[in-house]
């Protein structure tokens, strides 16, 4: 009985310690990259920063892209939890609420703590996207993840007969991808200085005026076949 709570134990430790070089690689990766850009970092400066050798980084991470890769990803998410973004708490209870005009206010402060993380990583991958296949498939990636993450957010807005007379949620969607792009992050609070604060609510108050209807009252959550027609998220729903 011992040996195997000792086993399970020397086996947590292990998963502990992968997962802390993991995360200190990445972190010293995502650095390196805005310090310096993507083709002046090195993996041996990668490895320096993150105090391991050379070959762990490519154990525990992969080489540069699968670096950048996961810095984009865990800065977006907040953490290394392997859950994705519609399975994280406060975006399912954001999903079941009845006001369509509080879930893009929610949505504003939401991607508003993101983009302070991710904004300065994903232009590092605008920058270097055009320089080989591996790099642009990751761009590509990233902009299919947000075309599908904003067409499941306005097919929410859509289900609460919210959306502005004409506006489809497919168009819905390029507009929320539009205001959401981290080149307006980056403009107006990197480069012009505007507190986050100020870019929460210019963003949430831009969205509402764009997406929501003028004579919009909020009412209950229909979970009917209308859901499952708009292809919303029903699991995000219960």
């Amino acid at each position: 009985m011992d040996d195997v709570v000792k086993r399970a134990y020397a086996s947590d430790l292990r998963t502990r310690q992968a997962r802390q070089t993991r995360r200190a690689i990445v972190d010293a990766a995502a650095a390196l990259f805005v310090a310096h850009g993507y083709g002046a970092t090195t993996i041996d400066a990668i490895a320096t920063a993150a105090g391991v050798g050379r070959k762990t980084v490519f154990t525990s991470v992969g080489g540069k892209p699968e670096c950048l890769k996961l810095a984009i990803d865990w800065a977006i998410a907040g953490d290394d939890e392997p859950l994705s973004i519609m399975d994280r708490p406060r975006v399912r209870a954001a999903m079941q609420a009845e006001d369509a005009r509080w879930i893009l206010r929610d949505y504003a402060d939401q991607y508003t703590q993101g983009a302070s993380r991710a904004a300065a990583l994903v232009e590092v991958l605008d920058d270097v996207a055009g320089l080989d296949d591996t790099l642009r498939a990751l761009h590509d990636d990233l902009e299919r993840q947000r075309t599908v993450g904003m067409t499941n957010l306005a097919a929410h807005l859509d289900l609460r007969r919210s959306l502005r007379p004409g506006l489809t949620v497919p168009d819905a969607a390029q507009l929320l991808c539009v205001y959401t792009d981290t080149v307006v992050y980056q403009r107006l609070v990197a480069r012009h200085g505007w507190p986050p604060v100020r870019f929460v609510m210019w963003l949430a108050d831009t969205l509402v005026a764009q997406l929501i209807r003028a004579d919009y009252q909020p009412h209950p959550l229909p979970k009917t076949k209308r859901a499952r027609e708009l292809g919303v998220d029903m699991d995000a729903l219960s």
